[in-house]
């Protein structure tokens, strides 16, 4: 009659532990490289939210402020997704609704609207970004349809901090935005991170200035660099170039 050992058992029991450890170790990497791109889409969120919260609390320089770190954000969830091979219906469709937040929501409340007029503005400001966010696949490769919403409100923020809140001045920068956004004109596809070096450190300045400089050099350095995009799209931020 065979007796089966302790330290067999005992084995055993440590090779099912291990595997299950393992195992559970396996899902966690494989959750984080699933939802890594979604949780910056999510501070994207985070921060359109919160501009909105610090707008309607009169905290405009804050809500500048967060608008602008949303943008650096935006540009950084759909590299990381396809980098990591994590695209997905659901990050796309949270990808659109941060945007929505952030550059259409949050930034609308950026022109402080005080009368009849300036909420009219404001209301086609969010209709502009809503159109754009659904124009947003062209039909050709690596193109947008309509100027990127996240631009647009990089603009209408670094103007906010350049002219000291001058409402006129944003105001009329909107207004151009709105024009650049709804005319369906074709955009290149800017992989800041997933192109050439020089791009990946205008985004590494992007976030220093953000981080360690006054709102006057950061509003300044997105005011270029939005510029560039807007003007030299295919020159200077095309993919292929």
């Amino acid at each position: 009659m065979w007796i089966a050992s302790p330290h067999s058992g005992i084995f055993q029991c440590t090779k099912k532990l291990f595997l299950s450890e393992q195992a559970g170790r396996a899902q966690a990497v494989e959750f984080l490289r699933k939802n890594a791109a979604n949780s910056i889409s999510m501070a994207n969120l985070l921060m359109g939210l919160s501009s909105v919260l610090c707008s309607l609390n009169g905290q405009y320089h804050y809500a500048g402020w967060l608008v602008l770190t949303g943008f650096v954000l935006d540009l950084a969830d759909g590299a990381v997704a396809r980098q990591l091979n994590a695209c997905s219906a659901l990050g796309a469709k949270l990808d659109d609704f941060a945007d929505f937040t952030s550059f259409g929501l949050a930034t609308g409340l950026l022109l402080q609207a005080h009368g009849l007029l300036d909420g009219l503005l404001v209301i086609v400001y969010v209709l502009a970004v809503f159109t754009r966010l659904c124009f947003f696949s062209s039909g050709m490769p690596f193109m947008y349809r309509g100027l990127p919403c996240p631009y647009g409100a990089s603009m209408v923020a670094a103007t906010y901090f350049l002219t000291g809140g001058h409402l006129v001045a944003m105001r009329l920068m909107a207004m151009v935005m709105i024009l650049f956004m709804v005319d369906q004109g074709f955009y290149p596809h800017d992989k800041v991170l997933e192109s050439q070096a020089w791009k990946k450190a205008i985004f590494g300045g992007g976030i220093l200035v953000l981080l360690f400089h006054t709102s006057f050099l950061a509003s300044l350095y997105f005011l270029i660099w939005s510029i560039s995009y807007i003007f030299f799209p295919n020159t200077l931020w095309s993919y292929k170039v």
